[in-house]
């Protein structure tokens, strides 16, 4: 878990005190200098990771507290979502003078963990996070410290904290209710991991859909993919679907998480002969550019992305300019859209 104390950082004259040992021997500890006894070296590092100290990388900064400079974490840069959202962020830090250091966590929270100690050694004013469940300790703690932070793309009820985010329950009822409009019966979804509030918001709306029309299914329905934060979105869409295809399971609808798992269902139904949308109808989530161009195109559910970057910006300097340490959030919640095309 990181620490950290906004506006007074630990220096290393604290590690000296609490270490009983010079300023100079700290310096020369935490900067492996090869004249260090190696048990000295092991207490003060030990002491120094739990005062939270982190590196001043930008010394001449620190005086002002100010590096007009903010920290963008995001799950997976392969992915073209992430990509528009990131356009968002850099045109309005573009237009506040503000840059950005974007970091790829691979949708891994031990890499989550560590760039946000990285950004917080560069002395980032603030950080956009697209966060994991497991970094919800590190969030508390930047939250009690009063340091700038905006989560993007996901929610977390009740937290204190600015957040950005789509509609996801509305989405995937959308999405849903279009598939049984259509005709389907047997509709299946093709899912994240349960372990955020996008990929959780949208199965709600899947089951209320069903629900609403009467429509049973079963936890078998419900198709979570392993990994495809590394970038195998369309792998794993044409893995489920291949499965799905081999077990002779019942469907004529699949909804997918995105448009990246849609394209591979699609490429999965195309080679077993299964015609879309006469056989199979299948819908997918994001709206990202490639979708108007694949056969047949997709039907898919947009989200403003470069919206919710500008915007997600437009928060976060708001908190950093407003310099107060006050508990109140801003809570954005966009809307989406239904995009009907030929899939």
């Amino acid at each position: 878990m990181i620490k950290i104390s906004r506006g007074s950082f630990v220096t290393i004259k604290d590690i000296a005190e609490k270490a009983g040992v010079s300023v100079n021997t700290v310096s020369r500890a935490l900067n492996d200098k090869p004249d260090i006894n190696p048990q000295t070296k092991e207490k003060i590092e030990q002491i120094a990771q739990e005062l939270g100290y982190v590196r001043n990388i930008y010394a001449t900064m620190l005086k002002s507290n100010v590096t007009h400079t903010i920290g963008v974490i995001m799950p997976d840069s392969s992915n073209p979502f992430f990509s528009e959202v990131f356009k968002g962020i850099d045109k309005a830090a573009r237009e506040n003078n503000y840059q950005i250091i974007i970091m790829n966590s691979e949708g891994l929270y031990e890499n989550e963990e560590k760039f946000l100690k990285t950004l917080l050694e560069r002395r980032v004013d603030g950080i956009l996070l697209f966060p994991m469940q497991k970094s919800y300790e590190d969030i508390q703690e930047l939250i009690k410290e009063h340091f700038p932070i905006v989560l993007v793309g996901r929610e977390i009820d009740g937290w204190n904290v600015d957040e950005i985010f789509s509609d996801e329950v509305k989405g995937g009822y959308l999405a849903t209710q279009y598939l049984i409009e259509k005709g389907c019966k047997k509709i299946k979804i093709i899912t994240d991991q349960l372990y955020n509030s996008a990929s959780y918001g949208r199965l709600q709306g899947y089951k209320k859909a069903l629900k609403e029309k009467g429509l049973t299914f079963s936890e078998d329905d419900i198709k979570i993919c392993e990994g495809i934060h590394e970038g195998y979105h369309v792998k794993a869409g044409y893995d489920k679907t291949v499965e799905m295809i081999r077990k002779k399971e019942e469907f004529d609808g699949i909804f997918c998480y995105n448009d990246l798992i849609a394209y591979g269902a699609i490429k999965a139904l195309k080679e077993n002969n299964l015609k879309i949308p006469q056989d199979v109808s299948v819908v997918g989530y994001d709206d990202i550019a490639f979708s108007r161009l694949i056969e047949p195109e997709l039907t898919t559910v947009k989200v403003k992305k470069f919206e919710m970057g500008y915007e997600a910006f437009q928060m976060l300097y708001k908190r950093i300019k407003s310099k107060k340490s006050d508990n109140s959030s801003t809570r954005k919640v966009l809307d989406i859209e239904l995009i009907v095309r030929k899939s």
